[in-house]
């Protein structure tokens, strides 16, 4: 399908706007949460022996501000502040634009020098990525396997570097690139709204029947916040890499990709601690 060339432009002036924007939301909403919380950790750590709440002050603009963390709020009337609309506009906002600037037309999508596939096949199979590379994460996820972070890390890794080679030899560099860039995204929305929304409702509904929130909900909802901010950091250079025709042109596009990912992983980590 082609659409006119204005009316194109408009839409991936507007659908990347809102995209970037929201994605800066959505970033740093969570890594300003992920040091939040070590910082409290440390703090909890330190107040072992009290039943005091954790809380620390910070200074910024033109104010002091003291923020505590509880497990279990005093008054469930006071409004809770859910941070889950930066997550859905930007995935939102990137499908849009993903349909924008690769499927209508499909000449960013295919690579005639590289494999010689209709547009169709083109979309199912990227599209296929999105759906299937959240499953299997999830499904790796609540198997053993997500018991073990090391080794849990370690088959992720394998995992996204074969697809992304698979996908290098069906579509252009830069599709392949942007689709594996997707793929991040996609897994850490619906992280958002299928694992720590849901625990999070549920936690609530247990403290207002009276019960104890059950605290696996908390872990699970904690740690697929951690893989977030881990991702976070290879989706922008993922999102970024159409500017830097070398990392995706060359026969080298996968293996540039094996090496800066988990050089993400680790700029994420020194961040999480900063």
């Amino acid at each position: 399908m082609n659409i006119n060339p204005t009316v194109s432009e408009w839409l991936n002036l507007v659908a990347r706007w809102v995209h970037v924007f929201a994605g800066i939301l959505w970033v740093g909403t969570t890594y300003y949460f992920t040091w939040l919380d070590a910082r409290l950790s440390e703090e909890e750590k330190a107040m072992r022996a009290t039943d005091a709440a954790a809380q620390i002050w910070m200074v910024h603009s033109g104010g002091f501000y003291m923020v505590e963390k509880r497990k279990v709020p005093d008054e469930l009337s006071r409004k809770l502040h859910w941070f889950r609309w930066e997550a859905a506009t930007t995935w939102l906002s990137g499908l849009a634009l993903l349909i924008v600037v690769y499927y209508l037309g499909g000449g960013a999508l295919i690579d005639r020098d590289v494999a010689d596939i209709s547009v169709g096949t083109a979309i199912a199979l990227g599209l296929g990525v999105l759906v299937f590379g959240w499953l299997i994460y999830d499904l790796l996820m609540i198997s053993p396997l997500g018991r073990s972070e090391k080794l849990f890390s370690l088959v992720a890794y394998l995992f996204v570097v074969g697809m992304t080679y698979g996908l290098t030899r069906v579509l252009s560099g830069r599709a392949a690139y942007i689709h594996v860039g997707a793929m991040f995204g996609t897994i850490m929305a619906a992280n958002v709204w299928m694992r720590i929304l849901p625990a999070q409702r549920k936690m609530i509904e247990a403290i207002k029947a009276g019960r104890k929130p059950d605290e696996a909900l908390a872990v699970q909802a904690k740690l697929r916040s951690k893989q977030n901010t881990f991702m976070a950091v290879p989706v922008v250079f993922l999102m970024i890499s159409n500017h830097f025709g070398a990392n995706t042109t060359g026969g080298y596009d996968w293996i540039h990709l094996a090496v800066l990912i988990p050089l993400g992983w680790i700029a994420a980590k020194f961040i999480r601690r900063a």
